[in-house]
């Protein structure tokens, strides 16, 4: 990983009151307190797939805590962003051990593993991670980048389209949160472009995951 600076922030944000949170559906639907980390290169909008994973689970009517780090390159450096979602306030804002990892890049895969519980899910870029590290649990990896060009004709929606393919297997937030989250963080006129991305990510086939271990 790169040597430069980490540059962090934090958001952390409360439930809102009134209308029932949405149903959420998924391997890790069921856990009170989830801790995500999500890893990449500069450049591959790890930061934005946090602030929309945040923005979600704050629909869903829970605690949040979303923080990040990054190199102070603009490109080819590294980046992450955390965030624990949880029925309960959140009293220490940064991850202790991972429920699920998000790896864009080789370099994020093999770093952050070994911050992921045993009994945890990795989830990974198979276009970029191309040596996954082993992974006792649950590992799955699918072509994302390759996915978000064929679906979008853009790269760059490669961060929305893993996101929701995460979420569609983990059930983190709901589908319903997530959809909203998008609209609402994602640069100005490219909504539907990345709704697009998403909705494929969220509706992966299995055949269409090239791992799937446990």
């Amino acid at each position: 990983m790169s040597s430069a600076m980490h540059t962090p922030r934090s958001r952390a944000r409360r439930p809102g009151a009134g209308v029932a949170p949405p149903a959420r559906e998924g391997m890790l639907a069921e856990r009170k307190h989830v801790e995500v980390r999500l890893g990449g290169s500069g450049g591959q909008g790890v930061v934005l797939m946090g602030i929309i994973l945040a923005t979600a689970g704050n629909h869903d009517k829970r605690h949040v805590v979303q923080t990040e780090s990054y190199g102070p390159e603009a490109r080819g450096g590294y980046s992450r962003s955390d965030v624990i979602i949880a029925d309960e306030p959140i009293d220490y804002p940064k991850l202790t051990e991972a429920d699920l990892l998000v790896a864009l890049s080789q370099e994020a895969a093999t770093a952050y593993l070994k911050g992921l519980r045993r009994d945890g899910i990795f989830i990974y870029d198979s276009d970029h991670v191309t040596s996954a590290p082993y992974f006792g649990g649950v590992t799955m990896g699918a072509p994302f980048t390759h996915l978000a060009k064929a679906e979008t004709g853009r790269e760059q929606t490669t961060n929305v389209l893993a996101l929701g393919a995460a979420v569609g297997v983990t059930g983190v937030v709901s589908v319903e949160s997530i959809r909203a989250a998008v609209l609402e963080e994602v640069p100005s006129g490219t909504g539907e472009l990345n709704l697009r991305a998403l909705d494929k990510g969220l509706g992966l086939e299995q055949s269409e995951w090239e791992v799937l271990r446990k």
